[in-house]
Parts: C-alpha cells; structure tokens; sequence
C-alpha cells in the first residue's frame, strides 16, 4: 500500500474541528523496509508480584490459615458423608446432592454424572474449587487487583483437570466411545490433525470457505469513495426511491473487521439501515502491519473518523449526520464528538453507541489484564513486533471464558468427536485483526488504566475534552452478557453527559448482542429514556423499570432515527467530485490477512 496520500483526497475543503478541513497530511510513512525494533528485555512477568503478593499476606495471617485449614477439614467430612449416603441410598435412590454447582456451570449437569464414581470426582472438584476460592478471597493486606488476579489464575489452572475435560474422567465421554467404538474419539483425532494443519498455515477454520467476504459475507452493494493509509469509507448503494436527508456513518472497531455489521443478508445491519431509506456509509479499517507501529489514537481520530466526516459532508453536503460508534470504535466517536462540541462544530445529527464504554471505572473482566506491570510486559512484546497480535487478543477472551471458549469446544471436537457447524458469526470471528502498538498502548494506558476520558483530562487536538459537552440525542445499546463493556459500565455515560439519552439492554453478547435481526423468539430487549438533563436512576433500578420486549431492538433504533430525521427526499449519488467511486464494496482492505 503507498503512504502517499490519494489523489481521491478532498482537495478544497473548509475547516474542520475534528480533523482540519483542509487536505490533511497522512501519518508520516515508514520506510519501506524498517529495520525492526530490537527486542528489549523483557519486564517482570505481570502475575508473579500478583502472586508473591498473595502468598506473602496469606503467610503472615494466621487466622486466615486457621479458617482454611478448617474449611479442608470440614470438606472431608462433607465428602465422607456423601460417600456414605451414596453407598446406603443404593443404585435406585438418590442420594441428597453434594456441593451445587454454580448456576452458569454447564459442566456436570448430564445424568451420567450422577453415576458412581463420576459423582465423587466432580463433587471432589468443585470442592477443591471451592477451596481456592476461599484461600485466594479475604486473605487481609492483599491488594485487590492482586486478589482478583491471583484468583482468575487458581481458576485457570484448576480447569485444566477438571473431571469434564478428560477423556476418562467424563462419563458423557466414555459412553459416547463405548457406543461407537471409538469413533468418536477417530474423528477427534482427525479433527486435531486438520486444525493443527491449518493453524500452522494460516488457513481459516473448517467452514469458513462457505462464508467469503465479497461472495456470502459483505455483499451489500456499495463504492469505497475514499482511501488513505488508515481506511476506507464505503458508501452504500440506495434500495428504496426517496431517503432521509441526514446520512448514517457508521465507526466499527479497528480491533475486528467492519463486516460483522454486513454479514449475510438477513442479519446485516447496514444492508437493513439501508432498506429503512437510510443513506449509509462505513469505514473499514486497515489491518496494521509492522511498519504502523506508530499509529496512535490521534490518527485514527483525524486519518480515519475525521477524514470519513469530511467525505460524507462533501458527498451530502449541507446535511447533518447520524454518527455510529461500534465498541472501540464508539469510545473514538464518543472521543470525536465531544472535541466537535467543544469546538462549535454543528456537523452532528445524534450519536448512537453500540456496546461501547467512556467511563473506565469498572471496565469488567479485561481489567485482570490490565495493570502498569502488565502493560509494560505486553508494551515490549509489541515493541519487537510493531502490534498487537490477533492471538493474543483471542487467547485473553478465551481464558475470560474459558469453558465457553476452549474446554467445551476442545470436549465437544475432540473428545465427542463434535465439530460445530460454522456460521457467519463464526466465520468473522475467526477472520481476526492486529492493533498497532502505538495505539493499543494509548488506549490501554490513558483510557483503561487512567480513564482519562470522562475524568476529563483526555486531549484532542491537544485540548482536553469533556463528555459534559455531549449534548446531542444518543442512543446507546449495552447486552445483557457481554464481557468486553459490561453494560453497567456503558451505562456509565448518563452520568457524565447531559443530553438524552435513549438506554437500551438487550439480551445476547458483546456481538450477538448486536447483530440481531428482528424475528428471533429468543431475544429481548429493555428500553427506556433518560431526557435531557433528567435525573439518571443507578443501573439496578432502571433494570427493575425498564419494560421488556420481546424480539430485535433493531426496529426501536429504526424508529429513534426516523424521530431525529428529516423528511425522505431522492438519494444521493454515489460520490463526489472530490470523492469519485475507486472500487466496489466491500474494498480491499477487508481482504488483508
């Protein structure tokens, strides 16, 4: 790709307050064969003063020792208990239950777990369980971040030898392997065989060949009318005769590809803003490489979300704009606003953020990886690369959710002989991005560990902004199970910005959550808005007053938009003089590995 900028640029624009309206200058290029960076020692493992600290403080309190050691010893008794009445109660009664399983715990809930012996490994497990968790809780003197780190990786290690994921531990297992005579576990071994096989040649997962980008997957018909270093901007192709003045820009993430919100047809997001007569324009981020190290949040806020404004202005001039922020890609739009405001730049129509996080007071599970030891740790492993590598960024939300993620696909394929039918979702998210190394670390450092952002102190521009400045209508989806930005956190944002704020929490996940077409039975969602300036209720309580509804929220956003639009007019042309088509939808840069 050439770091010269495009000569598909805007040539004469007027003044921005987000980005200078003039032609702005790409980040600076690297060379075109940098010299790597050399690689520095590394730091102190992140989790070993976690741990010092834990058994340092657990050494020097002896009550705590006392209460342990008579929590083991009435654990035996417990189990000694049940081995009896198990024994008495015979293979035809049942016996009173032993420990009870966590309510999210999938693990043992099939009958052949309630079979001797497997009754007595899993009731062993979870008792240990339980210990650890009590030994890694209340231990006085231990920092908190500490406690919850060192608790996380109890929890870690001791899944490893969970009953469940061995093959002659899990009755559900050896009673699959006794009725197929070992076909199962055949077909697992030739499942390991063609996953190893693809993970050393960086080919997709099995399936992902019916879910091409292009062909199956983002195929909402549309041109990239803007190219530079960082993005492109596609704009899509009308399908209804007369449209809302005001376009939609949508700002996905950088930490996935844009596509999640144009997967199939019949849950594609845009194609679906579309069809309600929207005018709709998408950026789809560049997949950094070694040379983009040092990309930082400020150019994503001018080379990409700045420049797409521009663009979309030319190309619907004198027309406000729907502003769309998925995740990441909503804290830079949240970021992108609040410096508009404080600017009198008027170029806004409403914001609507999708599952995104401002304040980063309680950021959820990803704050057990986020410590100055642990950012120093992962800052020289990028320093030697140049960016985040896509596993790692899996391997972290794998381990947040790790049976989920691992240990039953790992039962399921290899043990069960179960390989999962891909689907679209599937397929996307195995289709993984980089973050460069520069730009991970701002955000990890400024927003994460020093939640600059709605303490104020954040600079734009170098000026700081204030969320208090937010004064547009806003929309705001938070999912009920999302372990990226739980949506107590996003919620967060009534507490700091003044305007309206339309709150919707719907059931589903950080993605799932999102992409929701209408016609599911199995979805909910709860909506309720806060008007500008209103009293804002803590998040219990709007949980407890917000009515449920069943199906997509997507239609209640459709409505909230048609609200804050204009009447429908005859759409616009694709482009514009300083932004003519360059390519088809869905571009290239969505196709970078």
């Amino acid at each position: 790709m050439p770091n010269a900028p495009s000569p598909h640029e805007p040539r004469s624009p007027t003044h921005l307050t987000v980005v200078p309206r003039h032609p702005a200058p790409h980040p600076p290029a690297a060379p075109s064969h940098p010299h790597p960076h050399p690689r520095a020692p590394l730091p102190t493992p992140p989790g070993l003063k976690a741990g010092l600290d834990w058994a340092l403080h657990l050494a020097l309190a002896p009550a705590k020792s006392i209460e342990l050691t008579w929590l083991a010893q009435h654990q035996v008794s417990e189990m000694v208990r049940y081995v009896q009445e198990r024994i008495e109660a015979g293979p035809n009664k049942q016996a009173r239950h032993g420990v009870i399983p966590p309510i999210n715990d999938r693990r043992f809930v099939a009958p052949e777990w309630q079979q001797w012996p497997f009754n007595l490994l899993h009731q062993s497990f979870l008792l240990t369980t339980q210990w650890w968790e009590a030994a890694t809780h209340g231990v006085p003197g231990v920092d908190k971040h500490h406690q919850d780190l060192v608790a996380f990786a109890a929890q870690q290690y001791l899944d490893v030898f969970s009953p469940g994921n061995q093959w002659l531990t899990n009755p559900v297992v050896l009673h699959r392997t006794l009725e197929q005579g070992g076909a199962n576990l055949l077909r697992g071994a030739l499942h390991a065989w063609d996953n190893l096989q693809r993970q050393l040649s960086h080919t997709p997962p099995a399936g992902s060949e019916n879910y091409r980008v292009g062909r199956d997957v983002a195929i909402t018909p549309g041109q990239v009318v803007l190219k530079n270093r960082l993005m492109e901007l596609i704009q899509y192709a009308p399908s209804t005769a007369q449209v809302h003045p005001e376009p939609i820009l949508i700002v996905p993430a950088w930490i996935m590809k844009y596509y999640i919100l144009d997967l199939s047809p019949h849950n594609s997001l845009i194609r679906y803003l579309r069809d309600q007569g929207h005018t709709v324009f998408c950026i789809s981020w560049k997949n950094p490489v070694a040379h983009d190290r040092h990309l930082g949040m400020e150019d994503y806020l001018q080379h990409g979300l700045g420049a797409a404004l521009d663009a979309v202005h030319a190309i619907v001039p004198q027309q406000k704009t729907h502003a769309v922020g998925y995740c990441l890609g909503g804290t830079l739009l949240a970021m992108a606003a609040a410096a508009m405001a404080r600017d009198g730049d008027e170029r806004l129509a409403s914001l609507t953020l999708l599952a995104t996080q401002t304040d980063f007071t309680a950021p959820g599970e990803l704050s057990l990886f986020i410590d100055d030891d642990q950012l120093r740790w992962l800052e020289a492993q990028m320093n030697h690369t140049g960016y985040l590598k896509a596993s790692q960024m899996a391997g972290a939300f794998q381990m947040l959710r790790s049976y989920d993620l691992l240990w039953s696909r790992l039962v399921n394929e290899y043990l069960l002989g179960e390989r999962p039918t891909m689907n679209d979702l599937m397929a996307w998210n195995a289709d993984a991005t980089r973050m460069p190394a520069r730009m991970h670390s701002q955000y990890l450092r400024r927003l994460f560990l020093h939640n600059e952002l709605s303490q104020g102190h954040y600079h734009v521009h170098g000026k700081p902004v204030s969320l208090g400045d937010l004064q547009l209508p806003t929309f705001m989806v938070g999912t009920v199970t999302d372990h990226v930005a739980p949506w107590h956190s996003v919620y967060q944002l009534h507490q700091f910005s003044p305007a309206e704020i339309t709150f919707v929490l719907t059931s589903g996940g950080h993605n799932a959550g999102v992409v929701n077409p209408p016609g599911n039975p199995h979805r909910h969602y709860q909506l309720q808005t806060r008007p500008a300036h209103g009293a804002t209720p803590a998040p219990e309580a709007w949980l407890a007053s917000a009515p449920q509804t069943p199906d997509s929220w997507w239609p209640a956003w459709a409505a909230w938009l048609q609200a804050h639009s204009g009447p429908q007019v005859a759409p616009p042309a694709l482009g514009a003089p300083d932004y003519p088509p360059l390519a088809a939808a869905p571009g290239s840069y969505v196709h970078a590995p």
